[in-house]
């Protein structure tokens, strides 16, 4: 759309608000509104200000102007508020350069879009991506100087089969049993129905929905793969949709990867594929799975930059909490066809070139996919510019391997501490292209170090107390 459409748009919708939504540096979207009276064409060219310096990992206090400007693509009328609302997605620039802010992470998806152009390699990467997440009927949590705990809970959760409801009903999945039971186990057929059809009423293509492995209300819904920064726009709306449909059921939706003690994470497996002049260059029929040499190297790339890739697309110390055997969670270096134990999995649903792609199952949905896609794209490309081989697929269980075996075998970092000093050691490879600055590495490393994990470090855990209180 052009500026003069989406105005004629807001005319035609008869709506009262204009929302302008952004994305900070960890992965959260910010908003504020206008009057729809106040949205005119040169707003799309001047820009609106912010403060930058009130926004997670973005600008210091003596330099906190900032601009936002809209971009007319992204116009849709919001599928959450009541009074008629007209949402935009904007990119940020700085007011006085006007050039365009090097920690916007909408911004860095678009470099490395056009970063992939000026390779030759390819002129399209498409992504697909499967976000999970739990859906609870209550959450309460709370850490100060002398206590701290968490209380989450759910309806469908095994634990509450004894529980006085009032009647209890039953027809709890079991721990790590919630995969694919029909209703009156599934309790969240209607509420995740509900989510998609406001999905596809906004332009977010959805292939299917389901139940996933956790009790509790796990579930996953998944998006028809797109280009990188559509991609990172469909996530956002994504998650502010199932949020607040949960919400207005008087339910709570979190992406935390492991909220629950025993039973499955919640990940985000990203299917990732490259294409040139309407060809995907990850297929070969003659190759294995399918798969041409460039995807291989692809691989190859993936799997030597993942502990450093780790601060980035499992990047919370919760992570580490899903990333672990024995919980569906990839931590083996390692690539596979239908294997779901390796980090790198190739699908074989379909034979077809349209269809051929990776899938690399160590992210999470607490990542920026904005960011997170962006440093996956650049690791790949690492791994073909450089023909990094990935070795022989490993077509077992890698999770029931002999202890002789699995030594042979690389895992992910144990700690998003870990992740972070992989992250430090290693980022050449974001920095191709300008794609992802060293002031954005540093001020990520920084912050996830002292808000995330000297914070989690610095506090005792509850479990402590079981484990030392008597000694």
């Amino acid at each position: 759309m052009t500026p003069n459409e989406v105005v004629a748009f807001a005319k035609a919708k008869e709506v009262k608000i204009v929302d302008f939504k952004f994305t900070d540096l960890p992965g959260m979207w910010h908003h504020f509104s206008i009057p729809a009276s106040e949205l005119k064409e040169d707003l799309f060219e001047e820009g609106l200000g912010f403060d930058g310096s009130s926004i997670r990992g973005f600008q210091a206090i003596n330099e906190s102007d900032m601009l936002l400007f809209p971009d007319p693509d992204t116009v849709l009328v919001d599928p959450v508020c009541k009074i008629p609302t007209l949402s935009l997605i904007c990119n940020i620039k700085d007011p006085i350069t006007l050039e365009s802010y090097s920690r916007d992470v909408r911004h860095i998806a678009q470099k490395a879009e056009a970063y992939l152009k000026s390779t030759g390699l390819a002129d399209t990467s498409y992504w697909g991506p499967e976000a999970e997440f739990f859906i609870f009927n209550d959450v309460r949590y709370d850490q100060n100087q002398h206590s701290g705990y968490y209380f989450v809970d759910s309806v469908e959760g095994s634990w509450n089969t004894g529980a006085d409801e009032g009647p209890n009903l039953g027809y709890k999945p079991r721990y790590k049993e919630g995969y694919f039971p029909v209703p009156p186990s599934d309790t969240l057929q209607d509420i995740r129905s509900e989510m998609i059809l406001k999905m596809i009423d906004c332009g977010v293509d959805v292939e299917v929905h389901h139940h996933e492995v956790g009790t509790g209300g796990q579930g996953e819904i998944d998006l028809r793969f797109d280009t990188m920064t559509r991609i990172g726009d469909k996530l956002a709306l994504y998650k502010y949709i199932i949020k607040n449909t949960a919400r207005a059921h008087n339910m709570t939706a979190t992406f935390m990867p492991k909220p629950l003690f025993e039973d499955n994470g919640s990940g985000m497996h990203t299917h990732q594929s490259l294409w040139k002049d309407g060809k995907n260059i990850f297929y070969d029929p003659q190759g294995y799975a399918g798969l041409s040499e460039a995807a291989l190297y692809y691989a190859g790339g993936l799997l030597k930059h993942l502990p450093s890739l780790c601060a980035i697309i499992a990047p919370t110390t919760n992570s580490y909490k899903r990333l672990v055997p024995g919980y569906e969670a990839p931590v083996n270096l390692a690539y596979s066809q239908r294997n779901r134990s390796a980090c790198v999995r190739i699908p074989v649903y379909s034979q077809s070139e349209r269809a051929k792609r990776l899938e690399l199952r160590t992210p999470d949905p607490s990542c920026n996919a904005y960011l997170a896609c962006s440093a996956m794209l650049m690791a790949g490309l690492d791994g073909i510019r450089n023909q990094i081989h990935p070795g022989e697929p490993f077509d077992k269980d890698l999770y029931d391997l002999e202890p002789e075996e699995l030594e042979e075998i690389e895992s992910t970092p144990a700690s998003l501490a870990e992740a972070l000093d992989a992250l430090e050691d290693d980022h050449d490879y974001l920095l191709e292209g300008d794609v992802i600055t060293q002031d954005v590495i540093d001020t990520w490393i920084d912050y996830k170090r002292e808000n995330e994990v000297d914070a989690v470090n610095l506090r005792p855990h509850p479990h402590e107390f079981h484990l030392y209180y008597d000694i």
